[in-house]
């Protein structure tokens, strides 16, 4: 039998345990919970993220890739509530994202593949993006210039160009991800960092790494002796 929420004792219902206990102190189960607001006829909104956690071993990353539709498998999970959990983790996200941008320097491949790999590895396509950088390899903006396929996509290097000009940036980061997980770069990949590179050399900007990104890690083109 279903244990309703409000039966259960007050400081163990999430709402309430959170106005007591703070919001550090709620599981992932609870703080998703507060989300959904209810559960289903056999479980409470608790239970039911429970399950749902489980089944993407208990990791948000994972179950931010989930669709919404994949999401509505679970009984007692409709669109409004699968687009209210995805949401909130793509509030994470971006949290993360800005609180680094904030004081980001490129100093080495690391830093830029902290700077956007908590997006770009969950990526179920292929996205190619660009971090602009000053003299001080301060991150003036970061963009993505295109969006593809599984497994490729197109970059316009034109509009690379004309977004260095815009910014007056010095410097480039090139990123982007494979869905497949493959570390290597294919041969398309170094044909293209080849091709951008002697553009940008020809208005005196320096490319200082192509990075792909990958949900087991990163490739640094630098690193490597590929630039």
């Amino acid at each position: 039998m279903k244990l309703n929420i409000k039966s259960w004792a007050e400081e163990d219902r999430p709402r309430e345990k959170l106005l007591l206990k703070g919001k550090h102190n709620l599981s992932d189960a609870e703080l998703l919970a507060i989300l959904i607001g209810s559960g289903n006829r056999e479980e409470s909104a608790v239970s039911l993220m429970q399950q749902i956690l489980k089944n993407y071993d208990h990791n948000l990353s994972s179950l931010a890739k989930a669709s919404i539709t994949e999401l509505q498998q679970f009984k007692g999970i409709g669109e409004a509530k699968a687009i209210s959990i995805l949401a909130a983790l793509e509030i994470g996200n971006r949290k993360t994202q800005s609180q680094v941008k904030d004081k980001i320097q490129i100093s080495n491949s690391k830093d830029a593949y902290q700077f956007l790999a908590q997006y770009m590895a969950e990526l179920v396509h292929e996205e190619f993006w660009v971090l602009y950088l000053n003299r001080a390899n301060k991150v003036i903006s970061k963009e993505l210039l295109s969006s593809g396929g599984i497994s490729g996509t197109i970059v316009d290097i034109r509009i690379l160009l004309k977004r260095c000009v815009e910014l007056l940036s010095s410097s480039v980061v090139l990123l982007h991800n494979h869905p497949s997980g493959n570390l290597h770069p294919s041969e398309e990949d170094k044909k293209l960092t080849k091709k951008i590179r002697e553009a940008c050399l020809q208005l005196d900007i320096q490319v200082i790494d192509h990075i792909i990104i990958t949900y087991k890690g990163y490739f640094s083109f630098a690193d490597e002796g590929l630039l």
